[in-house]
């Protein structure tokens, strides 16, 4: 049984996307796309989304420590309508409160020793691991 979930977590610069195991019970990272030009990050997406083929795409929304949605939240919502647009499938997208992943994942790799080289490749990848297992525990 193929229960896969795919979490985005979307930036100005990078989107770190995680996926689920094949029973939707824990988190893995995949990667971080560095973004290039709007069309090429979707495309790039697309062809990740058709390879695991998940049930749904959890996208981390960023909102305010208020719990509003402000300019970054916007953008997250119009870039996760612009994927729905394209994807062929209809997979439902979801969206997920994201406030403070990436404050976690720079604490987490801190604790493990990660070089500050390679945090800037990874901190996306983890808060994409975050917003998944918060939406797996949640939902699962």
């Amino acid at each position: 049984m193929d229960n896969r979930i795919m979490a985005l977590d979307v930036g100005d610069k990078r989107i770190g996307l995680a996926i689920s195991d094949l029973m939707g019970w824990t988190a893995q990272p995949l990667y971080t796309l560095h973004r290039t030009c709007e069309q090429e990050d979707l495309q790039k997406i697309k062809e990740t989304v058709l390879e695991y083929k998940p049930k749904v795409i959890v996208v981390g929304l960023p909102k305010n420590m208020d719990g509003s949605v402000g300019l970054q939240g916007d953008k997250t919502i119009e870039f996760a309508e612009k994927l729905k647009n394209i994807l062929s499938e209809d997979i439902p997208i979801v969206f997920q409160d994201e406030r403070l992943t990436t404050k976690s994942a720079r604490n987490v790799m801190n604790m493990a020793g990660t070089k500050k080289k390679n945090k800037k490749n990874m901190v996306d990848t983890i808060a994409a691991v975050f917003i998944l297992e918060t939406y797996l525990m949640k939902n699962g």
